[in-house]
């Protein structure tokens, strides 16, 4: 639920992921800043439990205010400038890097948290913000007074704080490869739907003109017959749902014999054996095909009307390919 915080419909998936990401970093962050706190007040370091106070007071707010504006670059960067600067700041009322058990890696959240939610120009802000803040504890480190913490309650927050900020960077790692892996899916899957493999790969590995003559194929071209006059008897909703049911039964009669679907225009469906890949007994594939697609208007209706279709092939050479650079298409000449 927290994920879906300051969403929007016309969010992109890069957007949305990084939307995600940083809240469920943040909101997720709340009950170790509140445990912490509570510690080290027991601990008897009231200034020093203040530092986690302050994020597990202020993160809820921001978090509420970028509920209600959706403005990711605002949220962002507060969050990552509380990431940065609390645990400097705990480190530093603890008495620095010994007595406050390394605390300030925490910081190192910043940077990497920038890495996959932020421009990566930006990112080198935060590494440089980063590294800066160390030199500068180790500037001051002789000039610190500790809090007079246990030595045992020293090591033991080096081993909680250490092992925290590990197990949450490979968390928001893991999440993170997760989810591009599933918009990486999907995309691909939609490329398919478009593309054949064959063709969608060679334009991934270079743009350009892509174009091939192939010798053996068969074409064929399907439509309904009395197309028109069934139309204007129709609404335009009705008669795309009527013509989706048939392109969808077409579909999977394609796939069966793993023919190319080319496109659709208007009524007319086209498919092609033998591009892109060759194919020794393409005519008879397509002809099968054809009678399917024949048997499959005989058996059934689509959207409550009995269709005929005229059905013709042709075999012989074309040229297939896919040109121009925008909103292309796979298509024979």
């Amino acid at each position: 639920q927290a994920g879906r915080i300051g969403a929007a419909p016309t969010d992109s998936t890069e957007r949305a992921l990084q939307k995600r990401l940083v809240v469920s970093l943040s909101v997720g962050l709340l009950p170790l800043t509140f445990l912490w706190s509570v510690v080290y007040f027991a601990a008897g370091a009231p200034l020093s439990a203040a530092v986690p106070g302050l994020y597990t007071v202020i993160a809820p707010i921001n978090t509420a205010v970028f509920a209600w504006t959706r403005n990711l670059v605002f949220y962002r960067f507060i969050q990552l400038l509380m990431f940065l600067i609390l645990p400097w700041l705990l480190m530093m009322s603890l008495g620095g890097f010994k007595d406050s058990s390394v605390v300030i890696i925490w910081a190192a959240l910043c940077p990497l948290a920038a890495l996959l939610l932020d421009d990566s120009r930006q990112t080198v802000f935060w590494i440089v913000g980063f590294v800066s803040l160390l030199i500068v504890s180790a500037i001051l480190q002789p000039y610190l007074v500790p809090v007079g913490l246990s030595e045992t309650f020293v090591t033991w927050f080096f081993v909680l704080n250490v092992g925290a900020v590990i197990a949450i960077a490979f968390a928001l790692l893991y999440y993170f490869v997760v989810q591009r892996n599933f918009f990486q899916e999907r995309s691909e899957m939609l490329l398919l739907n478009i593309l054949p493999k064959e063709i969608s790969e060679a334009l991934k590995a270079k743009q350009q003109t892509i174009a091939a003559q192939y010798q053996e194929t068969s074409i064929l071209f399907a439509d309904v017959v009395d197309f028109t006059p069934m139309a204007a008897t129709m609404t335009p909703m009705r008669l795309l749902d009527l013509l989706d049911e048939v392109f969808q039964c077409f579909d999977d009669l394609v796939e069966k014999y793993d023919l190319e679907k080319i496109k659709t225009i208007g009524d007319c469906y086209m498919v092609a054996a033998g591009v892109p890949r060759s194919c020794p007994d393409h005519a008879r594939l397509i002809v099968n095909l054809a009678l399917d697609m024949r048997e499959a208007a005989t058996q059934r209706k689509f959207g409550d009307q009995k269709l005929a279709f005229r059905i013709g092939i042709n075999s012989g050479p074309v040229v297939a390919g896919v040109i121009g650079r925008k909103k292309f298409i796979y298509d024979l000449w």
